[in-house]
């Protein structure tokens, strides 16, 4: 597309503007040039009190604490992350509107979805990584209480097919595919229930609507502490710090059920490379400061931080796992 004059001198105003006030944020300083940025709008893909949710909050208070202007939380929520890459999409290209979602908008629907209203390669631009989690199996009282590994769940399942229903935070998700990988390698019938989100599909749980769950494992810590539900495995390579009680899939007997899921923070690929770098400097600073590593771990999160690069990496490796595990699945969504 070409610029004219007037339009030249006005993308380059804003994208100089942008990238000495994102700079500014690094040090901890507040310049003049941050009062010619518009307050920063932060697009979350989850509802409140979801795990991007937190990790959203807590990332803008962290930049909130080191510049003028205000970043403001926008949750988005719905269609497994995609309302709030569509609002990313639709906003401006100026870097004044970023997205922290999961890393599956970028490394697995491309895969997944055979329409995806976006193209991961255009739209989006990566900026740093946020955070990363363990999942975790966990069951209610529509399970019996005799069922305490995944060994008892699958058996009950396989007695129980019409009650053998397990839900997610949404098709397509993380939690989605995990289940769909440990059911069709223990080889049992499941109905997936997909849900806008982990909170409502927790309620859920607690209510007997649905069997079993998979969901990040700083969502079932409280209620397993209550009695509320029981946790039956977890999808790292070995037990987490949150939950050393409960054994990974890996220790029964699934040595491949290997599964974390990551949070990272894209930008319109519209945004200048510039103003890209000079925000992923910022989120860095504001990613390594010990209150918010601290507050992430109360749910399991770990705060992790990286370059715009070594994000891009990261998605390209996972793009690459992903391409055959969802061919192998049948797993499609629309």
């Amino acid at each position: 597309m070409l610029l004219n004059s007037q339009s030249r001198r006005t993308f380059m105003a804003r994208g100089c503007a942008a990238t000495a006030a994102l700079a500014s944020l690094g040090h901890g300083t507040i310049g003049r040039a941050q009062s010619l940025v518009v307050p920063s709008r932060l697009l979350c893909s989850g509802p409140p009190g979801s795990i991007p949710d937190i990790l959203a909050r807590r990332v803008a208070e962290q930049l909130n604490a080191r510049q003028a202007q205000g970043v403001i939380v926008d949750n988005r929520a719905g269609a497994a992350g995609q309302l709030a890459v569509a609002a990313l999409k639709a906003g401006p290209g100026d870097g004044s509107t970023m997205l922290l979602a999961q890393g599956a908008i970028a490394s697995v629907y491309p895969f997944l979805y055979p329409k995806l209203a976006y193209d991961p390669a255009t739209d989006l631009a990566p900026v740093s990584l946020a955070g990363e989690m363990t999942l975790a199996l966990a069951v209610g009282p529509a399970v019996p209480e005799s069922v305490a590994n995944v060994r008892d769940l699958v058996a009950w399942m396989r007695a129980s097919p019409k009650q053998a229903n397990v839900g997610s935070p949404g098709t397509g998700t993380l939690p989605h595919l995990l289940e769909a990988m440990l059911f069709r390698e223990a080889g049992v019938p499941w109905q997936h229930i997909g849900y806008s989100g982990g909170p409502p599909a927790v309620v859920d749980l607690l209510g007997g609507q649905i069997a079993a769950l998979i969901l990040p494992e700083g969502l079932f810590k409280q209620h397993k502490q209550a009695g509320r539900l029981r946790v039956l495995g977890t999808s790292g390579a070995q037990r987490t710090a949150l939950l050393p009680d409960v054994p990974s899939l890996v220790e029964q007997g699934y040595a491949d059920l290997v599964v974390r899921e990551w949070f990272g923070v894209f930008m319109s690929g519209r945004v200048a490379a510039s103003v890209v770098d000079a925000t992923s400097q910022a989120l860095q600073a504001a990613i390594a400061q010990p209150a918010l590593a601290a507050a992430l771990a109360e749910s399991g999160m770990v705060a992790t931080s990286s370059t715009s690069a070594a994000m891009a990496a990261r998605i390209a490796s996972e793009q690459r796992y992903w391409r055959p595990v969802i061919q192998t699945l049948g797993v499609k969504a629309e």
